[in-house]
């Protein structure tokens, strides 16, 4: 009888062990979800070692690799639906044909296409000089020719409203430190990353400047003036002690924090100067939007364009060239004051405009 009784329990075991995989899969498709990254991870061959190589030997900044990361995976998806895994048989027509994708059917703008392109350039090149492809695809591929447009900057009445337009009726607690993140802003040229990513010990009150950390981990010393020193040692004084209140160090000695005492990330520096420029009755106003200010108005009061490249971190000056539109009259003025034919030319103009005397 036991070996009779011993058989029966099979199927219902059988059941529950097919059933578990069900109930588990069921359970796990929440916690999946939950666990997904928000952005896939990067996808191609050799792309992994490429990002690594970016970030360790070429130093180049977070975001400039989360890009490079975006761009490839979209390379390799388009290249995965033609049926090609192999970086080897890539060929220029299939590089041209991706580009051409992204113009005609996604409808990229020419700056993102342009900077899609030159990822693409640099990840071959690389993948050439590791001998992982006998031959460079994107190496014979022009850069498009990009217009260069004339940054929008506010006058100084406007950036004045801007400034001033967080207060305490209106703003809440944090009036204070969004009052202190925008003179710096305006005070030091910085972009939404750098000035979220200042910590205190950058600070320098004594001196009255800031150690900025910029693109490809480059550190730049950018002297603010009185209103910026002043706003900051007040939030320094009246708010951040409130905010960092979390023994865990959640604050990572940040100097601009949230209320829940973490860093300030670049989106947030984003949204509070498109609240406050609302606030203010401005439009198309972006953080970058007070860099352009802040080195427009430099050359406009007469900085020589050298020092408000080292202020602003840009590697060329051809970067820095674009400021010199907002003051063309000044520049002739420049050329007639200094240039020897053209003073000559002024003088003798001046002279026959005199009437005669009797």
């Amino acid at each position: 009888m036991r070996k009779a009784a011993r058989p029966s329990p099979p199927e219902p075991i059988a059941t529950a062990r097919a059933a578990r995989p069900a109930r588990a899969r069921v359970a796990a498709a929440p916690s999946a979800t939950a666990a997904k990254p928000s952005s896939p991870p990067p996808q191609g061959p050799g792309v992994r070692e490429f990002l690594a190589f970016c970030r360790i030997e070429a130093g180049l900044a977070k975001a400039t690799i989360e890009a490079y990361a975006r761009d490839l995976r979209d390379l390799w998806h388009f290249l995965g639906e033609r049926g090609i895994a192999d970086p080897g048989v890539v060929t220029m027509t299939h590089v041209t044909e991706h580009i051409q994708h992204l113009s005609r059917e996604r409808e990229m703008e020419p700056t993102s296409i342009a900077r899609h392109l030159a990822a693409l350039r640099v990840y071959f090149r690389w993948m050439h000089a590791e001998r992982k492809i006998a031959k460079d695809p994107a190496r014979l591929i022009d850069r498009p020719t990009k217009w260069k447009r004339v940054p929008g900057t506010l006058s100084i009445g406007q950036m004045r409203k801007l400034v001033e337009a967080p207060n305490p009726e209106t703003c809440g607690t944090l009036w204070l430190r969004d009052r202190c993140m925008l003179e710096l802003m305006y005070a030091g040229g910085l972009r939404a990353s750098e000035v979220g990513a200042l910590k205190i010990n950058d600070f320098n009150e004594t001196l009255g400047s800031l150690v900025v950390l910029g693109k490809g981990s480059k550190q730049r010393v950018v002297p603010v003036g009185l209103p910026a020193i002043q706003w900051t040692q007040r939030y320094l004084r009246d708010l951040r002690p409130e905010l960092a209140r979390f023994p865990d160090g959640r604050d990572q000695h940040r100097l601009l924090l949230s209320f829940s005492g973490r860093p300030l990330e670049r989106v947030a520096v984003w949204q509070l100067v498109k609240k406050y420029a609302a606030m203010a009755g401005l439009q198309d106003v972006h953080p970058h939007t007070l860099r352009h200010s802040f080195a427009t108005h430099l050359v406009v009061g007469g900085a020589n364009l050298r020092v408000v490249q080292e202020f602003l971190g840009h590697a060329n000056i051809a970067t820095t060239q674009i400021y010199t539109h907002v003051d063309r009259e000044r520049l002739r003025e420049v050329i007639w004051q200094f240039h020897p034919r053209e003073a000559v030319s002024r003088a003798e103009a001046t002279r026959r405009a005199k009437p005669k005397a009797g």
